[in-house]
């Protein structure tokens, strides 16, 4: 097994770039394999040369962590990846009136000035009788967290 990969480095540096590019199409674009199969894509043509295979896999394992340190950082930023923005997050600040009391040990409901009714809870646990205009402070999945005005 060892010797066919040696007599076909070329196209073992092939698998290993669309290897990476699977599991990077699968992991949901999280932007690390993308840099193995980059420098896969380069040790296609190095493994051209005379270089022997174990420096190969260095040069291959170097390549990769240079280009995720340096060049991941960039690139999640410039893509926007991994910090999905909602419409929900410009409601933060807003005030909502309560509709329904919040007490320590339930929730209540919120109503936004959009007209929207929405599960609320206090952000110290403390009880807001409804009626109460109160500040959004947070927002955990669909729930509201509000703070007395």
């Amino acid at each position: 097994m060892y010797m066919c990969i040696l007599n076909n480095l070329m196209w073992f540096w092939l698998a290993v770039m669309v290897a990476c590019v699977i599991v990077e199409a699968v992991t949901v674009f999280s932007l690390t394999t993308v840099w193995g199969a980059i420098s896969a894509l380069v040790m296609i043509f190095v493994s051209r040369t005379r270089l022997p295979f174990l420096w190969q896999i260095i040069l291959f394992l170097v390549m990769t962590i240079l280009l995720i340190v340096f060049t991941r950082p960039f690139a999640i930023k410039k893509f926007g990846i991994g910090s999905v923005k909602t419409n929900v997050d410009s409601m933060l600040g807003q005030e909502v009136i309560l509709v329904k009391k919040i007490s320590a040990f339930e929730k209540g409901e919120a109503k936004a000035k959009n007209g929207v009714v929405w599960t609320a809870k206090s952000s110290d646990d403390s009880e807001i009788k409804a009626g109460s205009v109160c500040i959004i402070v947070g927002i955990e999945g669909n729930t509201l967290c509000v703070r007395k005005k």
